[in-house]
């Protein structure tokens, strides 16, 4: 448990404030107590941004592979050898080009074992569009390399954890898309997730409901007590302590959330509008559900003050703070769990 954990770091759009935040979090040695970071991208990118926002004493370790990283510094592994041609604050194919490769790279160091956990700068969810990467986001990309069934977008702060039932879709495909059986098991995995990655042995969710009001008894739309309730008591009878379904403005305006570990939304805008207000650039995206464990700051490419060295590095600092904790508490878990006592009914009338 005293080992320093390996945690890779892709840099996002190459012309978002990914390697600016990335650098301003390994500025300060002293974050190498905690963790050896090897970054996925290339040390003339990495140059230009260090150069844009004016900081002069920092550089990357280069290596070839994880497997040479240096425990005490920071490390790079260039994905790419060409010379890039870098706009700041656009939106265009190179920055999707190369935070593709980035992302591939670091997948699969993942999904190996060569690195701990990892954690993504933002990407642009339409120029990253290309031959090997036809997917939403991040989240549903590492699904699909890591084979897993489903996941769980969760959004975690130190006050506030949100998941959703539905992510990246259209709005007009949510109501559809919301059954019982989503929420349900949704609902597991973020009870499980909630037990295994955050050790809350007993997690109390609250469920928002879909509709204004959850619904105003039928009034306004019948999914929240013909879908939502009844999955809410299926649930608890399956032995998840959940509540609702709640209307979600005055469930926030009440500050009604401090009384729970998790809420479960029920689509993206529902949950990540209140929860990235509370968590003021403090927020953390982490995928639950995957075998690895991955996580990336709140906020996206930051196009409109890439370069100009004023983008907040604490969301993307707590996302690498977060994937170390999660991936000590899964260890810790395992090892406890690994040889439990055995089980062995004692006799009333033993001496």
């Amino acid at each position: 448990m005293s080992e320093k954990l390996k945690i890779g770091i892709t840099v996002g759009d190459v012309n978002g404030i990914g390697l600016e935040v990335i650098i301003k979090s390994l500025l300060d040695n002293r974050v190498l107590d905690y963790f050896t970071p090897i970054v996925y991208g290339n040390t003339k990118v990495a140059s230009f941004h260090r150069k844009a926002i004016g900081i002069q004493d920092f550089s990357f370790n280069v290596i070839q592979s994880a497997d040479q990283a240096n425990a005490k510094r920071a490390n790079m592994i260039n994905c790419w050898q060409e010379d890039v041609k870098l706009s700041l604050g656009e939106d265009n194919e190179i920055g999707g080009k190369y935070a593709f490769l980035s992302l591939e790279r670091a997948v699969a160091d993942l999904n190996a074992g060569l690195i701990d956990a990892l954690v993504t700068a933002p990407i642009n969810k339409h120029n990253i569009q290309q031959e090997g990467f036809n997917f939403p986001g991040h989240t549903e990309y590492l699904q699909a390399k890591a084979n897993a069934d489903d996941v769980l977008m969760f959004m975690i702060t130190d006050e506030l954890r949100v998941g959703v039932v539905t992510g990246h879709i259209p709005v007009k495909d949510v109501a559809s898309t919301i059954t019982e059986d989503a929420i349900i098991h949704k609902l597991k995995m973020m009870h499980e997730s909630l037990k295994k990655d955050f050790w809350i042995q007993k997690p109390k969710i609250a469920v928002l409901g879909l509709n204004p009001h959850a619904g105003d008894h039928g009034i306004i739309g019948k999914e929240d007590d013909e879908v939502v309730r009844p999955a809410v008591e299926k649930a608890n009878e399956q032995g998840i302590f959940c509540f609702g379904p709640y209307p979600a403005d005055g469930f926030f305006a009440a500050d009604a959330y401090t009384k729970f570990d998790a809420v479960l939304a029920m689509y993206h805008d529902q949950g990540l509008i209140p929860f990235k207000h509370i968590a003021a650039r403090k927020g953390v995206n982490y995928t639950a559900g995957l075998p690895t464990v991955r996580t990336s700051p709140d906020h996206g490419t930051g196009y409109d003050i890439a370069g100009k060295n004023v983008a907040s590095h604490e969301s993307f600092l707590e996302a690498i703070f977060t994937a170390v904790h999660i991936v000590k508490c899964r260890r810790e878990q395992a090892e406890l769990t690994a040889n439990p006592l055995a089980f062995r009914r004692l006799s009333k009338d033993r001496d």
